[in-house]
């Protein structure tokens, strides 16, 4: 049975580029970093060269990259560190009510600790008002923290003017990149960012390494200990062999493959709300070159994955994270979906490997099980 795997958004096939860049470090070039033979000096020599890499693609200096155990944890190091380095400044923090979990979830628990958070409402196509923020901030805020492009309905931020907001009010800004990092073009100085987490799975490259940006001087303190590994924010021997394939897969990813992505993308897109009673969530503009998050209307979305996998096709309804969870997804109920529009709906997420055929076998089953599933719907109201 062919297979058709449409949910790059919660992760990506390694490229055999990275593979064969990272085989080295899991065989005979496996020393420790903090060791001061050859094979440690090797070792940190891969991972300062790595580290420009990343830091090259987002304009900033090497010094300036954290290398994380993944996006969740440089996220909570970004939000946590700086909460607990500031609040003698103040306690009030702004995100939205679209954030990951992990930016979602490090908030709540500080409001567990006595900070202050303000969840800014998005319309209907995912967006914050920047007029709601400009309201939101406060001589006590410290932080504000609004991802780039959503994990769920791909919806892209206007970062910049955020950006340029918090810098003139001395606020510091931190973004969550993990979806558009190699997507969207990304220049930290240019857009005001003080901090941004990036991950490598979802650019193929390896699971388990992520990173935070971390602008110079900026007034952070670490949330574990035991080390003086990445600058003392970090402790813990570094991943050698993933941070490798981290910046390989960061310099893979080339402008005709996102314009070939938003090609398929929007044909895909076009096709599917062609369908009776099928309709697009977040923004039509707005959108990042990889995601489709669709409802279909009538037909649960559990369902409609039990039928896409029998076929070979495989999607998400929703935050591969809380996908155990019988849940709601959050994201699209702040959209103003209802829990029965919200639990109808479907992201496909395509890839740089993603081909025109994969699409259109795609569609020829989608087609085929959404009529079946109509018409037995029909029969049953019937009855």
């Amino acid at each position: 049975m062919r297979q058709i795997y449409l949910d790059n958004a919660s992760t990506t096939m390694l490229d055999l580029e990275v593979v064969k860049a990272m085989l080295p470090y899991l065989t005979n070039k496996y020393g420790n970093a903090s060791s001061s033979h050859d094979l440690g000096r090797e070792a940190r020599e891969a991972i300062e060269n790595a580290r420009k890499i990343i830091a090259d693609k987002i304009n900033a200096k090497p010094n300036e990259i954290i290398f994380t155990g993944s996006a969740t944890e440089a996220d909570n190091l970004a939000i946590k560190g700086i909460a607990y380095a500031n609040k003698v400044k103040g306690k009030h923090i702004i995100t939205s009510e679209i954030e990951h979990p992990a930016v979602i979830e490090a908030c709540k628990a500080l409001e567990q600790e006595g900070f202050s958070i303000t969840y800014l409402n998005v319309n209907r196509e995912g967006l914050i008002s920047i007029e709601d923020l400009k309201k939101a901030i406060r001589k006590d805020t410290i932080l504000v923290s609004i991802m780039h492009a959503n994990n769920e309905i791909g919806t892209i931020q206007n970062i910049s003017e955020i950006g340029e907001i918090c810098r003139a009010k001395g606020i510091y800004f931190h973004t969550d990149a993990s979806q558009s990092f190699t997507k969207l073009p990304i220049d930290v100085k240019a857009m005001n960012i003080d901090l941004m987490t990036i991950s490598a799975h979802k650019i193929h490259g390896p699971k388990g390494i992520g990173a935070l940006y971390l602008r110079e001087n900026v007034n952070i303190k670490p949330i574990q200990h035991g080390g003086s590994h990445e600058f003392g924010l970090r402790p813990g021997t570094e991943n050698l062999a993933n941070i490798v394939g981290f910046a390989k897969a960061a310099t893979l990813v080339i402008q005709k493959d996102i314009e070939r992505m938003t090609r398929l993308r929007d044909y895909f897109l076009s096709a599917l709300i062609k369908m009776p009673k099928v309709k697009l969530n977040g923004s039509h503009k707005q959108r990042l070159c990889n995601n489709i998050n669709v409802l279909f209307q009538g037909i649960g979305s559990e369902i409609m994955l039990n039928h896409l996998n029998s076929q070979g096709i495989y999607a998400s309804a929703g935050s591969a994270c809380t996908a155990q969870e019988i849940t709601t997804s959050h994201v699209l109920k702040a959209i103003v979906l209802t829990d029965e529009e919200a639990n109808s709906s479907i992201r496909f997420s395509i890839s740089k490997f993603t081909s025109r055929e994969d699409i259109e076998y795609a569609l020829n089953a989608i087609k085929e099980i959404v009529y079946s599933l109509r018409k037995i719907s029909a029969i049953i109201n019937k009855v």
